[in-house]
């Protein structure tokens, strides 16, 4: 049984660095949902800041990139570094739901967030965008955020756009869509709390 005496701390920070991008990271699972995102990219930092307050998680990071090329780099290797941080502060995974849904209306678009912690990397997503920037953002790069956040955090991911017109409100629900699945997902099970989530005994 869930012993309400123990708190287990769920914080890590990594750090990451190429010829591309130097990253650091400070993630706390069990936050308020405050976060510090200075990426050089303002819709990456809005989408971030989004991510951490509807997630609950505590999010630090700041990354150097080779922004004179594109953003590219500095989406992928965020995302990159966010799902290994993930995945190690969740460490065996024991106690957590696992699964996370959420059907989210952002205006006009409506999205689905499905997502399991299963240790399998798969992004299987239905996102119809039209325009090919957001402000100073490639459209484009949600999707490799999202790949690049499902490998590292050997999460099963399905991102399915409902509906949606807005581009902005379309990637905006993505992410709010996205920390509302990763809330419910991360989320202590407290009668199972030294459980595995899994018949095989492990994740």
């Amino acid at each position: 049984m869930f012993d309400k005496g123990v708190k287990i701390m769920r914080e890590i920070t990594i750090s990451r660095k190429t010829n591309e991008t130097d990253i650091s990271l400070k993630l706390n699972l069990d936050g308020t949902g405050k976060s510090t995102v200075n990426t050089g990219c303002g819709f990456l930092n809005h989408m971030l800041t989004l991510l951490s307050s509807h997630s609950k998680m505590d999010i630090d990071i700041t990354c150097i990139g080779d922004v004179d090329v594109d953003f590219h780099h500095t989406v992928e290797d965020i995302g990159i570094c966010l799902g290994d941080a993930i995945d190690k502060a969740l460490a065996d995974k024991r106690g957590i739901n696992r699964y996370g849904t959420c059907t989210l209306p952002m205006d006009e678009a409506l999205i689905t967030v499905a997502l399991d912690f299963s240790g399998r990397s798969m992004l299987v997503e239905d996102i119809k965008l039209s325009a090919q920037k957001v402000g100073d953002f490639d459209t484009e790069l949600c999707k490799e955020f999202l790949i690049a956040l499902s490998r590292s955090a050997k999460l099963t991911l399905h991102v399915m756009q409902v509906r949606g017109e807005n581009n902005h409100h379309i990637i905006e629900g993505i992410f709010k869509a996205l920390a509302k699945a990763i809330r419910v997902a991360i989320s202590i099970d407290k009668e199972y709390a030294t459980e595995i989530p899994s018949t095989k005994g492990v994740i």
